[in-house]
C-alpha cells in the first residue's frame, strides 16, 4: 500500500468537532488532529438545538489546522468520511440551506406530539398496541421516546408551520455536512434506521411507516450504505476547506455505528463500551432485535449485514464535565494552571482526566457508600424518563468532594453494568470488552469499569479519537484500501488490558444492588419536581 495515502475523518459531536487525518499505510496512524467547540442551545421546556453553520465553521477551521500541521499534499487525501451524533433533525430547503436551527437528539419538547402520535388507546410499554406491532414488524424498533426525530418533525409542523412548508429534505447531522460538501441529499442506512421509518428487510423507506406516522415521503433523501461514496467534493466546498475538488466523500456512520468499528468490535458477540459526552454498551449481532421493556434495540451497523445491540446513557462524560464546571471548578483550574504547557484542547482533556484520576485514587472503591446517578438530562435505557435526574445518595458529615467525584465515575460504570446484565439476558456478550472514548484515557476509570463489571477491559491507543478512526476505516473499506473488516480492524493499535479484582468487585456488588433501586424509589419525586 502506498504510504502516502491519507484518510480525512470528521467526528461531529454534541459540543465540538474533531477532525483527524490518518495515514492508511500498515497501522492506521493518526497524523494530525484538531478540535473546534460550538454551543448547544438549551431552551425552557427541554429544547436543545444547534446552528448547522457552527458545524460548517468548525469543519473549515479544523480542516485548515490539520492540513497545516500535517504538511500533506491535499492530492494525497484519498477519501473523506464522517462519524457524527445521531437522531438530529436538520430540515433543509432545495438549496440545502437549513430552514431553522437543527434539533439535537437531546431535545425533549415534543411530548404532546409523542402522546398524540403513539401513546393513545390500548398500550404496551407506553405505545399504542397496533402501532407498536406494525413498527416492530417493519423497523424492528418503536418511536416511543420524546427524543425520536419523528416527533420533532411534527413539533415543527405544529409550532412553526411556515418553516414546515419550506422543507425539501429531512437530514441528520452528517448528512447535512455531506450535502454541503457534495450537493447530494443522502442518508446512510444507520441514520435512516434511527428515523424509525426504515424497512430493515427491504433496506428502504417504508410507505406504511410514513403513512402511520404522517411523514411526507418526499421529505426523505436517497438511502446509501455507509461504505458507499455519497459524492465528490465540489469546487466551492474544496475552496473553503483547502482540499482538492473531486475527492471522494463517503457516507460514514453515526457515532453508535462508527465508534464500534473504531474500537475493533466488528464480529458477532464483540462488545464495546463508549464514554464520551454520552455513553453506551453495544454488542454486535447478526439479526435485528428489540426489547421494548428496556428500550434496547439492535440498530443497523455501518457494516453491511450487521447490527449492534445498543444500550445508551444520555450523559456519561457530560457528568465529568459537570464535576469540572460546578463541583471542583477552583481545584481543577488551579491544577490546570500548574500542569498546562499548552492550552490545546487535547492537553486540557488529558490534564482534566489526570486530575480526576489523582483525586479518585485517594478514595477507596465504593466511595465510602456514596452513590451517584448519572441521569443529568433524563434517561433512556433501561427506563425512559425525561424527568429523571442525577443525585448523590447516602451523604454523611464525613463525605467530602473526593468521595463525590469518585462516585460520579462509579455511577457511570454502575449504569454500564446494568446494561451488561440486561443484554446478557438476551444475547451473549464478549469476555473481553473494548473500552473507548475520552473516559478510557484514565487508567483509573478503566480499572473501576473492570472491577464493576467483573470483565477484562481492553483499551486502544488514542481512545478519544475512536469515532474518527471508525470513520476512516469505513472510507478505507469503501476505497478498497482494506479488503475486509478484519484487515481494517487489525490495523487498530491496541492498548492495555485491565483485569477485575475480586475483593473490589464485592464492594461494587453491594453498591450496584442499591443503585438499581434508586430510580424506582424516586420516580414519583422526579415527576413532581421536574414536571
Amino acid at each position: 500500500m502506498d504510504s502516502k495515502q491519507y484518510l480525512l475523518a470528521y467526528d461531529v459531536g454534541t459540543t465540538g468537532m474533531k477532525t483527524c487525518l490518518f495515514s492508511a499505510g500498515g497501522h492506521l496512524e493518526l497524523v494530525a488532529s484538531a478540535l473546534a467547540k460550538y454551543p448547544l442551545y438549551l431552551f425552557e421546556g427541554g429544547g436543545a438545538e444547534q446552528d448547522p453553520e457552527d458545524w460548517w465553521r468548525a469543519m473549515v477551521t479544523t480542516t485548515g489546522d490539520v492540513i497545516s500541521r500535517a504538511a500533506v499534499n491535499p492530492a494525497d487525501i484519498k477519501g473523506i468520511s464522517f462519524c457524527s451524533q445521531m437522531q438530529g433533525l436538520v430540515l433543509v430547503d432545495r438549496e440545502g440551506r437549513p430552514i431553522r436551527n437543527a434539533f439535537s437528539y437531546l431535545d425533549q419538547r415534543a411530548t404532546k406530539e409523542l402522546k398524540e402520535g403513539m401513546a393513545h388507546g390500548p398500550k404496551i410499554e407506553g405505545a399504542n398496541i397496533g402501532k407498536l406491532l406494525v413498527s416492530l414488524a417493519i423497523t424492528r424498533a418503536v418511536a416511543t421516546s420524546v427524543k425520536d426525530p419523528v416527533w420533532k418533525y411534527h413539533w415543527v409542523r405544529n409550532h412553526e408551520p411556515d418553516a414546515f412548508s419550506r422543507i425539501y429534505k429531512w437530514l441528520d447531522v452528517k448528512e447535512y455536512l455531506i450535502a454541503k460538501l457534495t450537493g447530494s441529499f443522502i442518508m446512510t442506512e444507520d441514520s435512516a434506521f434511527a428515523t424509525l421509518l426504515f424497512d430493515t428487510k427491504k433496506r428502504a423507506w417504508s410507505p406504511v411507516m410514513c403513512r402511520m406516522l404522517k411523514v411526507n415521503p418526499d421529505h426523505l433523501p436517497r438511502i446509501i450504505q455507509s461504505t458507499e461514496q455519497a459524492g465528490m467534493l465540489t469546487g466551492t466546498a474544496a475552496g473553503y476547506l483547502g482540499l482538492n475538488a473531486g475527492t471522494p466523500v463517503f457516507g460514514g456512520g453515526g457515532d453508535a455505528a462508527s465508534i464500534g468499528i473504531g474500537a475493533g468490535a466488528t464480529n458477532p458477540g464483540d462488545t464495546h463500551i463508549y464514554m464520551g459526552t454520552s455513553g453506551w454498551l453495544s454488542t454486535v449481532v447478526e439479526k435485528s432485535m428489540v426489547d421494548p421493556a428496556t428500550k434496547t434495540a439492535a440498530i443497523v451497523s455501518a457494516l453491511p449485514g450487521r447490527y449492534t445491540y445498543f444500550s445508551e446513557l444520555e450523559t456519561a462524560g457530560k457528568c465529568l464535565e459537570w464535576v469540572k464546571d460546578h463541583l471542583a471548578l477552583d481545584e481543577i483550574n488551579l491544577y490546570l494552571e500548574k500542569k498546562l504547557v499548552t492550552d490545546s484542547p487535547e492537553a486540557i482533556a488529558k490534564n482534566l482526566y489526570d486530575y480526576m484520576a489523582s483525586v479518585i485514587d485517594t478514595v477507596p472503591p465504593g466511595s465510602n457508600g456514596v452513590i451517584f446517578t448519572p441521569w443529568l438530562h433524563g434517561n433512556r435505557c433501561p427506563f425512559e424518563d425525561s424527568k429523571a435526574r442525577g443525585m448523590f445518595f447516602n451523604l454523611s458529615l464525613e463525605t467530602g468532594k473526593t468521595e463525590m467525584i469518585r462516585a460520579v465515575t462509579e455511577g457511570v460504570c454502575l449504569h454500564m453494568r446494568w446494561f451488561l446484565e440486561m443484554q446478557e439476558k438476551k444475547i451473549k456478550t464478549s469476555s473481553v470488552i473494548r473500552f473507548v472514548g475520552g473516559g478510557a484515557l484514565s487508567p483509573i476509570t478503566c480499572q473501576i469499569l473492570s472491577d464493576t463489571l467483573g470483565r477484562k477491559i481492553q483499551s486502544i491507543e488514542n481512545p478519544q479519537n475512536v469515532g474518527a478512526l471508525g470513520a476512516a476505516i469505513i472510507a478505507g473499506l469503501g476505497l478498497g484500501l482494506y479488503q475486509s473488516e478484519k484487515e481494517a480492524t487489525d490495523a487498530i493499535p491496541k492498548g492495555r488490558v485491565y483485569e477485575p479484582r475480586i475483593e473490589t468487585k464485592k464492594v461494587y456488588d453491594r453498591n450496584y444492588k442499591v443503585y438499581t433501586q434508586l430510580y424506582r424509589s424516586n420516580k414519583k419525586h422526579f415527576a413532581a419536581l421536574n414536571a
